[in-house]
């Protein structure tokens, strides 16, 4: 199984070193290409900010080659200059922002192929608040409060980003929507890994919290679960 790191947001700056870290060595160092892709902030027209961060912050983690790349509308996402930079990177970093305009930016791309590609040869594929959120396979989109299908690299899943803030206020709503679905609670700087196949390991700040079934079970740094 491919890695797969999800992020619950302030992604740039404290203890998200730890899983970004961790997600750069599995993807094979300081040398490999790491690409950011801002989309979920062109709404607001904020993409360039954000991969502007984006570079920063992972050159100040000792990265050598990081780049955006501004997939941020249906032509540039179906852009083969753009899919080629993706698919040779090792490292794909989706932003926060906006995650209805980011899965449909996406769905079904010459540049979400690429990703795909690149995954299934073993790069590793981040993302952060809407960038998480749109990885599984139903997320919810507080702008206009709806349920929507996601990209779908994690089946029979819900992300909660920013959960120590504003996103535990979902969990009750969305256990109703989805009753056979795990929600994932993710926290502010801090993130979750699968760099060992189905069992994922929390690193960062914060908690990951899982509701299914009924039941709600927290995990913090170090400690492993399975969805």
């Amino acid at each position: 199984m491919s890695t797969l790191l999800l992020e619950g947001g302030a992604e740039f700056g404290g203890r998200m070193s730890e899983p970004d870290l961790c997600a750069m060595e599995l993807a094979g160092g300081f040398n490999i290409p790491i690409c950011v892709i801002p989309t979920a902030a062109a709404p607001d027209n904020n993409h360039r900010r954000a991969g502007d961060n984006g570079i920063r912050w992972f050159q100040s983690l000792g990265a050598k080659n990081v780049f955006a790349v501004d997939v941020i509308d249906s032509a540039s996402a179906n852009n083969e200059s753009l899919a080629a930079s993706i698919s040779a990177s090792r490292l794909i970093y989706l932003l926060g922002g906006f995650p209805r305009y980011l899965a449909e930016t996406l769905a079904n791309s010459m540049c979400w192929r690429a990703a795909l590609d690149a995954f299934n040869e073993g790069a590793v594929i981040a993302g952060s608040s809407a960038g998480a959120m749109v990885l599984c396979e139903h997320y919810y989109d507080p702008y206009e409060k709806k349920l929507l299908r996601g990209l779908n690299l994690i089946p029979n899943a819900c992300v909660l980003p920013h959960h120590n803030n504003f996103g535990k206020a979902w969990a009750k709503q969305l256990e109703q929507q989805l009753p056979d679905v795990i929600l994932i609670g993710i926290d502010e700087q801090t993130g979750m890994l699968n760099g060992k196949g189905d069992v994922w390991q929390v690193h960062g700040a914060g908690k990951i919290t899982l509701y299914h079934n009924g039941k709600k079970d927290s995990y913090t740094r170090g400690e492993s679960f399975s969805l």
